[in-house]
């Protein structure tokens, strides 16, 4: 399957509130999907900068981060399209553009993440409590 890494494009939209709600209720299970929104996308990446990963021009992943901080805030990619490259070429692309540190948070649930983030490099650093239960805050100094 080819794919490709841009940047965020209003015509992209639809797709990536679809495939943000989907992965959530998906992955955290945990959680009450009963509140979950489509437009949950548009508020999670307000003012942030996003790349996105296309596929036959229907986006497939995505990486929104806040710069001023070096935060990066949301990595998704479609279930469908895991363990081909994509989450790391996404955070590679993010990466470039950030300075070091850069940190993220992940739910403690949310064990592949955290071992996906740490094969990439990242360590933990402190633990927290958010509304949607424990994270741990991931730092990255390379």
């Amino acid at each position: 399957m080819d794919w490709r890494i841009c940047g965020m494009h209003t015509d992209y939209l639809a797709d990536l509130r679809q495939l943000y709600l989907n992965s959530r209720t998906q992955t955290f299970t945990w959680l009450d999907a009963s509140t979950a929104k489509l437009d949950d996308f548009d508020k999670a990446t307000q003012d942030e900068v996003v790349l996105v990963a296309i596929s036959d021009e229907r986006p497939i992943g995505f990486v929104s981060w806040w710069p001023p901080d070096n935060f990066i805030h949301n990595l998704y990619v479609d279930p469908h399209f895991f363990r081909q490259g994509i989450g790391r070429a996404l955070l590679a692309g993010c990466l470039e553009k950030l300075e070091r540190p850069a940190t993220l948070k992940c739910l403690q649930q949310n064990t592949n993440a955290i071992s996906f983030y740490q094969t990439q490099g990242w360590v933990i650093k402190e633990e927290g409590t958010s509304d949607e239960g424990a994270y741990f805050l991931l730092i990255f100094h390379e």
